[in-house]
């Protein structure tokens, strides 16, 4: 898992941070996981490679990662040491091929006409890295699995609104169109970091979207399942926080100060999950108001 773990620890995701709240075998697990989405995510986000070279390389990708899910023998390290983690917990190749879906999505797609495009865009990068991790988790209840979708949903909104500015500089709005419109936004604003009262109230649109998905997610974890989803409820807190310095922020996310959680807030918040994991708690740290 040399190469995994590398690719981890080199990360300043998230995601990779929940990790820590996992016994070490799925700990392990999970960082392959993260290995592996992390090297697709950046194939497909390598600008400076032609758009047909980078198809190419997900292609690759894409055939990589079914020879492991087959039995066969991957060609990529990561995939290598991932390929035992894929047959113990008995991860599909069909989850694997709509993430790597979602990834070409980047190639192609610079604008979402609706909000119906850009939750399917979030299903794809997002719920279903959601539904491969719950495999690894653990659950009982089926409804894990609708929860996975919520909460993929969820962050991923959480993100959009975080990365307006540095999508802009790529030239990719993800903000819906057709949201656009409603607030009389312009794609030229936003590509300016340009900020407005009617930018405000389009993030404001958006971010409620993303809190009716944590309230989702919130709902529909069963009780069962809650100790088991730890690391998931951790990722859930996080971003939940992220949206409310947001939402402080009045969602203008145009000047030089990105906005993130500190270190410190982190710690805290793992430090939180760990004792109210420890104490049997199945309240969820997100999504109240």
């Amino acid at each position: 898992m040399q190469e995994s773990r590398n690719i981890t620890k080199k990360s300043a995701s998230n995601l990779a941070l929940a990790f820590i709240m996992l016994p070490p075998e799925k700990r392990d697990a999970m960082s392959a996981l993260y290995a592996f989405c992390r090297e697709v995510d950046d194939v497909a986000d390598e600008d400076s490679v032609l758009v047909e070279t980078r198809r190419a390389q997900l292609a690759a990708c894409r055939s990589d990662i079914r020879r492991a899910c087959e039995g066969g023998v991957p060609e990529f390290a990561v995939n290598r040491e991932f390929q035992p983690v894929i047959k113990k917990f008995g991860l599909r190749y069909r989850l694997f091929d709509e993430l790597i879906q979602g990834c070409e999505m980047d190639l192609d797609t610079l604008r979402y006409g609706t909000m119906e495009a850009l939750e399917k865009y979030c299903y794809h990068v997002a719920s279903v890295v959601g539904l491969l991790s719950i495999e690894i988790f653990g659950y009982e209840n089926k409804a894990c699995r609708d929860y996975a979708l919520y909460l993929g949903k969820a962050l991923q909104l959480t993100n959009i609104l975080r990365d307006v500015k540095n999508d802009a500089a790529r030239g990719r709005i993800y903000l819906p169109l057709d949201a656009l419109k409603q607030f009389n936004v312009t794609e030229a604003e936003i590509l300016r970091g340009e900020y407005s009262h009617r930018y405000r109230a389009l993030a404001e649109h958006i971010a409620a979207r993303a809190r009716a998905f944590y309230e989702l997610a919130r709902l529909t974890l069963p009780p069962e399942d809650r100790r088991a989803m730890v690391a998931a409820e951790l990722m859930g807190a996080v971003y939940w926080k992220l949206l409310l310095k947001l939402e402080r922020r009045q969602f203008d996310v145009f000047g030089d100060a990105p906005v993130r959680l500190s270190k410190l807030h982190k710690l805290a918040l793992i430090l939180t999950a760990w004792l109210r994991f420890k104490l049997g708690s199945t309240r969820a740290n997100y999504g109240a108001a």
